[in-house]
């Protein structure tokens, strides 16, 4: 059942009313549950829910007067009746996944409802790319709202991208079907200082009605951030701290904490409605960034629900957070978030509220998973073969393209590295003094090198820099083609032989992530569209996933999730340092410094 063939409340009006007063059958009724209601936030025992067309007809202590012969019956045999959940900010691309194989991932977790902005296929294809990602989106049998991404690049002028999204993009967009909003607003800068390009964007999403969202990496505070507000970005999700959270929804922003693959910033944030005593109204829960192995292997919003529950949170007020909430925030409160008449009928069956087993997912009125399986089909797009061929190097690479040359005469040099934070998006500015040989630096100890190599327009540069926190060892090279956002290639490694056959391993395969050590390849996750993803099914690249975080465990690093690490070292709108194509970036300055400090 797609978005355009599933009936709106008002053409279902007639039937609903019928149902609800017993003058017409219910497709389907859920007997005898526990209504958990968001609303009001009660729990009321023995309650059934009557269900036409795929929307809620009624809730009601006995629902037979609306029973037929042919009513489907489930039984809730007293376990909760919860609204299925909703994700307020994601990433399809970060799965690994496409549209349909992500559903597939999520459905059995209790996902019902996804927020998503695709503004990582928009840097390597798009308007277009967005488009593929919003029609197989519209083909699943879950809700999936597109997010028009809003910066591409995140911040001109300190990268270079595939293509770049423009203010009449933002407004053709906001005219397509599926699309619900702008996506997150990154070039925070930009707001605070009224570019004309981003007021454009936010005002053609206004002017459609829609919500803009928000993406606010800076620690300030002050004037900067009144401006950013006052621009009309109306959520967040960069917060990691309790302040962050009560700034945020003190300026009538809706504050999104996130628990991803490697984002831990729930525990931090929560105590603003735990401790502080906040109305939870203005919080929302989210995962931002989940790879295909945590969706597998952990869960997707029923684990951040958890998690918000394990912190202190009233499971109930925890599952407003991640259902009524957010449909309020994006004007869709009368269609999903809630088990009340005329919504859509996306109810998950669980036996305890604070464990939060997924036992029955019902979407739009059906049966979808139940006990961890999938039982639907989450139809494909035919992905074109421009979408299949995005990896341009333009050379074949060399250890010579990851050489960093040291000041004539030095024996030793100072440098600027990116320090990785675990759990953390944001990174930290540090120096290292590094030993030179043969006129060239050398990574050392804890700090290895990096490099973003160009693969968009095939001009066979390669940036290089140092990083320091990933404790690998030995002979070794990780490349990735998921490199936020710009996408390039990042190659993370302690030898430049190594970095050159990685980097021209993904050229080959077209995409993906892969690990070389002791001259040998440890792991492979091809990710054949635009370099991000892969249309094979979750579980087969799930597997794939693990084996590549096991080889990243068998060259030293014992960071948490440190994949998502990898690939988020040339976002440059999060603080302090990234690389780019064009250089290191500062982001607290947003100015370009070099890698290795003049000499004295």
């Amino acid at each position: 059942m797609t978005h355009a063939s599933f009936p709106s409340w008002p053409d279902s009006a007639a039937d609903l009313i019928a149902v609800a007063t017993g003058r017409g059958a219910a497709d389907t009724v859920i007997k005898g549950g526990k209504w958990v209601n968001v609303h009001t936030r009660e729990v009321l025992d023995g309650h059934d829910i009557a269900i036409v067309a795929g929307r809620i007809a009624c809730v009601v202590t006995d629902a037979r007067h609306c029973t037929g012969p042919d009513t489907q019956i489930i039984e809730a045999e007293g376990r909760y009746m919860i609204p299925g959940l909703c994700d307020g900010h994601m990433h399809i691309e970060s799965g690994m996944l496409t549209p349909a194989e992500f559903a597939r991932a999520v459905i059995p977790h209790g996902t019902t409802s996804m927020f998503t902005d695709p503004h990582e296929i928009a840097n390597v294809l798009g308007l277009e790319g967005v488009r593929m990602m919003h029609d197989e989106a519209l083909m699943q049998p879950v809700n999936i709202f597109t997010q028009m991404p809003s910066c591409a690049p995140s911040a001109p002028g300190m990268e270079t991208t595939g293509f770049e999204i423009t203010a009449e993009d933002v407004a053709e967009a906001m005219g397509w079907p599926g699309i619900i909003g702008l996506g997150e607003m990154m070039n925070f800068p930009g707001v605070s200082t009224a570019d004309p390009k981003m007021l454009a964007e936010m005002a053609a999403t206004q002017r459609a009605g829609k919500t803009v969202g928000g993406h606010y990496a800076s620690p300030d505070l002050g004037p900067a951030f009144a401006g950013y507000v006052a621009g009309g970005p109306a959520d967040d999700h960069e917060g990691t701290c309790e302040a962050d959270a009560i700034a945020r929804m003190r300026q009538g922003m809706r504050s999104m904490i996130r628990l991803g693959s490697a984002w831990y910033d729930v525990e931090t944030q929560i105590t603003a409605i735990t401790e502080k005593g906040l109305d939870p109204r203005n919080m929302i829960l989210c995962t931002d960034d989940c790879h295909s192995g945590t969706l597998v292997n952990d869960g997707h919003m029923n684990r951040v629900v958890r998690q918000a529950i394990d912190c202190g949170c009233d499971p109930v007020v925890a599952l407003q957070m991640a259902t009524i909430n957010t449909a309020t925030h994006f004007g869709l409160e009368r269609e999903i978030g809630s088990l009340t008449p005329g919504r859509r009928a996306d109810v998950v069956l669980t036996s305890d509220l604070k464990s939060l087993p997924i036992e029955t997912v019902i979407a739009r009125g059906r049966i979808v998973a139940e006990n961890g399986t999938c039982l639907v089909d989450c139809p494909h797009y035919n992905w074109p073969a421009k979408a299949r061929q995005t990896v341009h190097m333009g050379k074949t690479l060399t250890a010579e393209d990851f050489a960093i040359p040291a000041p004539k005469g030095a024996n030793a040099v100072r440098a600027n590295v990116i320090g990785v934070v675990e759990n953390q998006a944001p990174t930290k500015a540090l120096q290292f003094e590094l030993p030179v040989t043969e006129g060239r630096v050398q990574p050392t100890g804890e700090v290895c090198q990096i490099a973003l190599v160009e693969r968009h327009r095939a001009t066979g540069s390669v940036t290089n820099a140092f990083v320091s926190g990933f404790g690998y060892e030995g002979p070794m090279a990780m490349a990735s083609t998921v490199a936020h956002d710009s996408h390039h290639m990042i190659v993370v490694g302690t030898d430049a032989e190594h970095m050159a056959m990685a980097a021209n391993r993904l050229g080959d395969v077209g995409g993906g992530i892969v690990i070389f050590k002791d001259g040998a390849e440890l792991a492979l996750v091809e990710l054949p569209i635009a370099g991000l993803m892969s249309d094979s099914p979750a579980a087969r690249v799930a597997a794939k996933a693990d084996r590549m975080m096991q080889a990243m465990r068998d060259c030293g690093c014992t960071l948490n999730n440190a994949y998502m690490q990898h690939s988020l070292l040339a976002l440059v709108v999060i603080p302090e340092l990234r690389i780019s194509d064009l250089g290191l970036v500062d982001v607290r300055s947003f100015d370009f410094i070099p890698v290795i400090e003049p000499l004295s």
